[in-house]
């Protein structure tokens, strides 16, 4: 009898793998809306302890099935192969929150809390979603398609959690509402609708995060990570996919190229969370884990651009105004994030060669043989036109304000980094330490023209990027010296780069221009200097506003929603994505000159 039992499992964990995982696919699922439900719509004390009590079986239950499954498929195959590894790790979680709940350790008890049980139950589920995103085998869309299907997915997705009841401290939002602070976070935009701070819950708040973290790092890179991870590699066709989603030229580096760009996002996160926890005052918190919290949310929205704030009026709020510390913390990481994965990458790898060299050379005294840090030439040109842009901009944001605005602030010091502050969080990252209703006519223009310049390509930031704009005023500069070509760092530019340069200016010209002219319609009782605003901040997923935002109208707000959707997936991907496919013809006409 046993050994019939034990022939059937080897067959099944065989040869009917699939079967199995599409079983615990959809018991995770269950168990996961089981747990929104509860934690978003669920008001009543009563049915709020029956699910409570659920979840706590579903949770047990689940570590039960895991544990069978993966037993019977390390019996099965006799070995305990790659793909079993994410199995065991869950595994292991589920016995360490089991131990923290029995109270059999003390210092474990702030693991004993129910969010720690919803987090498992949604590991699970993550990890059987993961292993059918590599179902992309059975579909044969364009990959930029799938990409720009993969964020009104997301979106999609976060305005039905953003109507739940509980994300809200007071009224629900609307639909409209809801999928337009869905929209604001997985863009990374910033714009609002409702006062996050006062009117959302943790969840609420919680949500949000999490649909920028997703957002800033795109859908697709997330689902190729956990679906490497938690199934053991990819196909050849998934490779050549993520690939062309993520850039990536070289097929066998799509892996490699994944796992940096998580792996450097959630390490730089995690330092600048550390780093802003150092600048916040005990005395404006109630707990320590508020302020945990806090310092993640902000380091996360920080490092994506998103701008937003779970502080009363943004930054601001009295308590932070002038706690200068805390402002260079946050610019630290919004510059970071502009910058680039392969800029921080650089740095990352630097940095990582220096303490190893150091170490070696002090502690093992060992000769350490590392190569020579180099930039290629993108990276010098996108660090050369931050660099001018980070100095000029505040430069000009300081003399433009230090008689207005600025006079407000604590001493030079407090001017200066204010100034640094402000003209940088105007390029994508959408903070304001100051009320933008004060300050004068030619800066709203400055800032304007930050926001359309935008932060560094392959970067959490928006705009039209540094680069696409240094290679239109280097293009004006070859043609009023005769040149044919755009050289710079000996090398020369190839002419390909500079028609995409031209054709994204124009493009975000008529695309901002059409928001603002629909804006002009839906919202006419709005000055026009506001609403041309809003249209530049939406395109460029600033989320600088003029305080217009919340006041438009339903009209207005979806007008808004789709130009942050185009604005962040790209107007010219788009054009890509659904003009691509036509065909060639191998024929060269005469040339022609156009006059001008």
């Amino acid at each position: 009898m046993i050994d019939s039992i034990l022939r059937f499992v080897r067959f099944v964990f065989k040869y009917k793998n699939g079967l199995v995982d599409k079983i615990m696919f959809y018991v995770s699922m269950i168990c996961a809306a089981i747990v929104i439900f509860n934690v978003g719509y669920v008001t009543d004390p009563t049915l709020g302890e029956v699910l409570g009590n659920t979840i706590h079986y579903l949770f047990f239950g689940l570590f039960f099935m895991i544990a069978l499954r993966e037993s019977s498929s390390i019996y099965a195959l006799k070995k305990v192969a790659v793909e079993h590894y994410s199995g065991l790790t869950i595994l292991t979680y589920f016995i360490f929150i089991l131990i923290a709940r029995l109270g059999v350790f003390g210092s474990l008890s702030v693991f004993s809390k129910e969010q720690w049980i919803y987090l498992g139950i949604y590991i699970i589920f993550i990890a059987e979603l993961s292993k059918s995103t590599l179902f992309f085998d059975n579909f044969y869309f364009n990959p930029t398609i799938l990409f720009v299907i993969s964020f009104l997915i997301l979106i999609l997705i976060g305005t039905v959690l953003l109507m739940l009841p509980r994300t809200t401290v007071e009224a629900p939002l609307s639909f409209v509402d809801a999928l337009f602070m869905a929209t604001s976070a997985v863009c990374i935009t910033g714009l609002s609708v409702s006062d996050i701070s006062t009117n959302f819950s943790m969840f609420g708040q919680t949500v949000i995060i999490v649909l920028i973290q997703v957002g800033g790092l795109g859908i697709m890179t997330f689902t190729g990570f956990f679906g490497y991870f938690f199934s053991g590699g990819f196909s050849f066709k998934n490779q050549l996919m993520f690939g062309e989603i993520l850039g990536e030229n070289k097929v066998a580096s799509v892996i490699k190229t994944l796992l940096t760009i998580i792996f450097i996002t959630l390490l730089f996160e995690f330092l600048g969370a550390i780093l802003i926890f150092s600048t916040l005052e005990v005395a404006n918190f109630p707990t320590i884990g508020s302020m945990v919290f806090f310092s993640i949310f902000h380091s996360i929205s920080s490092f994506c651009n998103a701008g937003f704030s779970i502080l009363s009026g943004g930054i601001t709020n009295d308590a932070y105004k002038f706690n200068y510390p805390f402002q260079l913390a946050l610019s630290i990481l919004f510059i970071l994030g502009g910058l680039g994965f392969g800029i921080v990458l650089n740095f990352y790898t630097y940095i990582k060669d220096t303490v190893l060299l150091r170490y070696h050379r002090w502690v093992t005294k060992k000769n350490y043989k590392h190569k020579a840090w180099s930039f290629s030439f993108n990276s010098k040109l996108v660090l050369l036109c931050n660099a001018i842009i980070i100095v000029a901009a505040t430069l000009f944001f300081y003399f433009l304000e230090r008689k207005n605005t600025l006079a407000l602030e604590k001493g030079f010091n407090g001017e200066w980094v204010t100034s640094f502050f402000m003209a940088n969080a105007a390029r994508s990252a959408g903070y304001n330490s100051i009320d933008l209703s004060f300050v004068g006519a030619p800066t709203i223009f400055l800032i304007m023209l930050l926001m359309w310049v935008g932060a560094s390509p392959g970067s959490t930031g928006g705009g039209v990027k540094v680069t696409t704009v240094a290679l239109s005023l280097l293009n004006i500069i070859a043609l009023a010296k005769g040149k044919e070509f755009i050289e710079i760092f000996k090398r020369r530019i190839a002419s390909e780069s500079v028609n995409k340069a031209f054709a994204i200016i124009l493009l975000s010209l008529i695309v901002v221009a059409c928001s603002f002219f629909l804006l002009i319609f839906t919202d006419p009782d709005k000055s026009m200097k506001a609403l041309l605003f809003e249209s530049l901040s939406a395109y460029t997923t600033c989320g600088l506003s003029l305080g217009v935002t919340p006041s438009l109208s339903m009209g207005g707000k979806l007008i808004i929603v789709v130009t942050m959707l185009v604005g962040r997936v790209g107007m010219l991907t788009l054009l890509v994505a659904f003009i691509k496919n036509t065909m060639r013809r191998n024929v060269i006409f005469p040339e022609e000159k156009i006059l001008f």
